[in-house]
């Protein structure tokens, strides 16, 4: 196992993975505001903005998944040159997103009891979530449009605008959500749907920011409106052999996560609103795991595009190492800050008793989301072994993580602890995994593309 030495590598590594960090910990600033800020109307209005996020969520993963398959292809060519195919693949990413971005609006719209009733069969739970759903539909597509095109900017090596962005929208959502939640500067009290107002106004802002930019003044791809009607043909079925793959993994991720959430919200709303909390918590100390793991596959694509197999392999197992130290150190945070940040909330004793348990769970979990994370959504993927990634997280997660949660927490009534432990065994298995599959060095794959070659 080499291991690099070259400083530079981790200075280019630093340079995409620090920007990258600092707008996840923005990103998850905000959503600790939105939680202590609802929280403090009480229990059911947390669960309710929760459990109605949860479908938010399945769209966000999913227009990541779309994100990170075309960066994939976006970092490769970047690294070949090829400004031509560069292009037709985010045209490919866009029609994909516009089209799912409707798929997910219509039933916020027009279903949205049948959705939290997905989730809990609590009627004043479901009454807060559909009040939640009012306003938030519109922030599918500027979502969407955002988060993907900020991955692909990210693919080139553009990472600092999206962070200005974040920063941006963290205040703007912050300052709305104070504004309607608690009916400030003369705005009528409107609780959870102030909540939802606030995150749609810094969702536009967002959307206005990033792409504004990168339709109308990027000159590093040139990417422009007019470009949606490339036509893609030649490029289609490869995008969809690398692309495709990388969504329909996120994707069953996501049907996961949701699967979890329908399990925890049959168990109690306590439960909801504990794992609420400690979420929020585990994002905050993750955030360098997000960084790197999207460096990792930036990394790896354009070490690959320039055809260096045997670099790419020092750097996958040196991805690997850094992941096991940053996941325990996010071990130690949890640990450390966990009691302080369950006494920001106000909720009762009950709630509390199963934060703690899902912290202490956490914490060890933490050390294998990391290594797996690291190395299956950033130097596997980035090498382009997207199929085999797509067949280990659907194996992993679907046949042994949520029947074990399900068992566990349904059937079994163990404690808080082993059942988010059983939730998110597959963190643990696949970590092993991905250390089989970097030895074996089947991860590099081919990639053609139009030989267009980028000028600077």
């Amino acid at each position: 196992m080499g291991l690099v030495r070259d400083k530079s590598f981790y200075k280019q590594a630093l340079a995409i993975a620090i920007p990258i960090s600092i707008q996840s910990m923005i990103t998850i600033g905000v959503n600790l505001m939105d939680n202590i800020m609802v929280g403090s109307l009480g229990e059911t209005v947390l669960s309710g903005t929760s459990l109605a996020n949860q479908y938010v969520s399945i769209f966000h993963i999913c227009c990541m998944g779309i994100g990170m398959g075309t960066s994939v292809m976006t970092a490769r060519f970047w690294g070949m040159r090829d400004l031509e195919a560069l292009k037709k693949s985010i045209t490919l990413m866009l029609r994909f997103c516009i089209g799912l971005a409707i798929l997910f609006t219509i039933p916020a719209i027009l279903m949205s009891p049948a959705l939290m009733r997905l989730y809990t069969p609590d009627k004043s739970v479901i009454a807060q979530g559909i009040l939640y759903y009012r306003w938030i539909w519109p922030c599918f597509i500027l979502q969407g449009m955002s988060l993907t095109c900020t991955i692909v900017l990210r693919s080139v090596g553009q990472v600092k605008l999206p962070l200005y962005s974040s920063i941006g929208a963290f205040f703007v959502n912050i300052f709305f959500n104070y504004v309607f939640i608690f009916g400030k500067f003369g705005m009528p009290r409107m609780e959870i749907q102030g909540a939802a107002i606030g995150t749609l106004i810094a969702r536009l802002f967002e959307f206005c920011i990033i792409c504004g930019y990168f339709f109308l003044g990027d000159k590093r791809i040139g990417y422009r409106i007019r470009d949606i009607g490339k036509r893609c043909r030649e490029l289609f079925w490869e995008y969809v052999n690398i692309g495709v793959p990388v969504f329909i993994s996120d994707a069953l991720l996501a049907l996961g996560s949701t699967a979890v959430a329908m399990i925890m919200g049959r168990i109690s709303k306590e439960f909801v609103s504990a794992n609420s909390i400690t979420f929020v918590t585990q994002q905050l100390s993750t955030v360098m795991i997000q960084g790197v793991c999207q460096a990792g596959c930036i990394v790896t694509g354009h070490t690959l595009g320039r055809g260096d197999k045997k670099k790419a392999q020092e750097q996958a197992w040196t991805f690997l190492l850094l992941g096991i130290i940053i996941g325990a150190v996010a071990g130690v945070i949890i640990m450390v800050i966990s009691e302080t940040v369950i006494g920001c909330y106000n909720i009762q004793e009950e709630t509390k008793v199963i934060a703690r348990q899902l912290m202490a769970a956490i914490s060890i979990i933490v050390v294998f989301q990391s290594t797996n994370s690291i190395m299956m959504k950033g130097v596997l993927r980035g090498g382009g072994d997207t199929k085999f990634l797509m067949v280990a997280d659907i194996l992993f997660l679907w046949v042994v993580s949520v029947p074990l949660g399900a068992l566990a927490g349904l059937y079994w009534r163990m404690s808080a602890f082993w059942i988010y432990f059983f939730l998110k065994i597959d963190q643990v298995l696949k970590s092993f995994w991905c250390v089989f599959r970097l030895k074996s060095e089947k991860w590099m794959k081919g990639i053609s593309g139009s030989k267009t070659e980028i000028k600077e």
